[in-house]
């Protein structure tokens, strides 16, 4: 079969295993939940294998350290999979689910119940870890997952998707709910946004160039974000000690990630303080920090920060800093080059905060915490499909409840409509 017609194969039986798993038990769906993790586990081994393979392939490509950060599988990492398909497991299955009921004048009583999506396309770069996460959270919600990751992950993502297919075939679920495009030509991520009649919905991870493409050539509806422009306000009632600290964590501890910092926002009042103490701490982690003419007049051997800076997702070592007037023109600075994705303000002022919250539009907002909270596994989520900064009809961190829709159901005693 030519390309186009192996995507409509593998799609059509997606299909098929959606109708069969949307009416699974959720016992049924914990127990091979439980069993995959276990089997993971088992055959650390075996993925670390395969996944020697992909890094191999990545460094002869001169990937950049963020994608090679992501495509590394390691025994945490792995431990980490299998500790996030325990955490789906025992999350409340929303299948089934009546969120309301009403009753109307005629009699009618009328509620809305959540029912899978159906089918989710994803199509990844590196992050072989996405293979469980959304294989997990598909099969808790009732949906069927076709999974494209890149070129450079291949072996890792089908060793990953072996292992939860044979355990779905063990617990006579149908395997092919759990999918991976075993093509690398992206004819078969051209073809695959083309199947609307199978594929109800597409989420694309990676970054930005992979998004826009997918956007601009799918005919499935597609949750999406394009890039993470985080920031964190240093609000002049901050407490410095928990501002450092939290800096430090949201900009060092994976800067290549979409809910890292990217650009450090400091009221007037602090920054003599602040900034030099913060940038003391920088240098030692070898981040490199660009600033405003305000910041540049404190710290004179800093490097001065474009219009292009303040749009940039770096993915490196790398910051914008802006000394801002106060708190409105924080959130003016947030709402003219942020991503809508994660914000933070540092402050003790309860006003303040509750402003930033109120007045932030981001998908995710926190108040004297890191923007790296801002991930599906440390929300409760048990883990993410995705994060949509489009708001339809996601926004922010995408668990369960992200992956089902809601239809009427309506009681009735005999009425008729006059």
């Amino acid at each position: 079969m030519n390309i186009k017609s192996q995507m409509i194969e593998l799609a059509r039986k997606a299909r098929e295993a959606a109708v069969t798993l949307s009416h699974i038990s959720s016992d049924k769906k914990d127990r091979a939940l439980l069993a995959m993790a276990e089997e993971l586990t088992r055959q650390t081994d075996y993925l670390i294998r395969e996944n020697t393979k992909d890094m191999e392939y990545a460094g002869g490509k001169g990937l950049s350290g963020a994608m090679i950060d992501r495509l590394t599988l390691r025994e945490a990492t792995i431990e980490g999979m299998a500790k996030g398909l325990r955490e789906v497991a025992a999350l409340p299955d929303p299948v089934g689910k009546v969120t309301s009921m009403w009753r109307r004048p005629n009699g009618l009583v009328v509620g809305r119940m959540r029912i899978p999506l159906g089918v989710i396309g994803i199509i990844y770069e590196s992050r072989p870890n996405v293979t469980a996460d959304a294989a997990a959270l598909c099969l808790k919600s009732g949906n069927a997952v076709v999974l494209r990751g890149g070129s450079e992950a291949i072996h890792s993502n089908i060793a990953i998707a072996n292992i939860l297919q044979d355990t779905m075939r063990k617990a006579a679920l149908p395997e092919a709910a759990i999918q991976v495009v075993p093509i690398t030509d992206r004819e078969a991520v051209y073809e695959m946004l083309q199947l609307e009649e199978y594929i109800d919905v597409i989420i694309p991870r990676g970054g930005e160039e992979l998004i826009r493409t997918v956007v601009n050539q799918s005919r499935i509806p597609v949750i999406k974000h394009y890039k993470g422009v985080c920031h964190i306000f240093i609000d002049a009632a901050a407490d410095l000690e928990m501002a450092v600290k939290i800096c430090m964590n949201a900009k060092t501890q994976r800067p290549g990630v979409c809910n890292a910092m990217e650009t450090l926002l400091i009221h007037q009042d602090i920054a003599d303080k602040f900034l030099p103490l913060m940038a003391q701490h920088f240098r030692k982690a070898g981040v490199v920090l660009k600033g405003c003419k305000r910041t540049g007049a404190i710290m004179p051997d800093i490097e001065e920060a474009t219009e292009d800076d303040w749009h940039r997702e770096y993915l490196d070592l790398i910051l914008s800093i802006r000394i801002v007037n106060d708190i409105d023109e924080a959130i003016a600075h947030i709402e003219k080059y942020g991503s809508l994705h994660t914000e933070a303000i540092i402050t003790r002022d309860y006003h303040n905060s509750q402003r930033f919250l109120n007045e932030v539009n981001s998908s995710t907002v926190l108040v004297n915490a890191s923007t790296r909270f801002s991930d599906g596994f440390e929300l409760g989520l048990g883990a993410e499909i995705g994060i949509s900064t489009t708001k339809l009809h996601a926004f922010g961190p995408m668990g369960l409840e992200e992956l089902t829709t809601t239809k009427f159901i309506i009681y009735g005693n005999g009425q008729v409509r006059t």
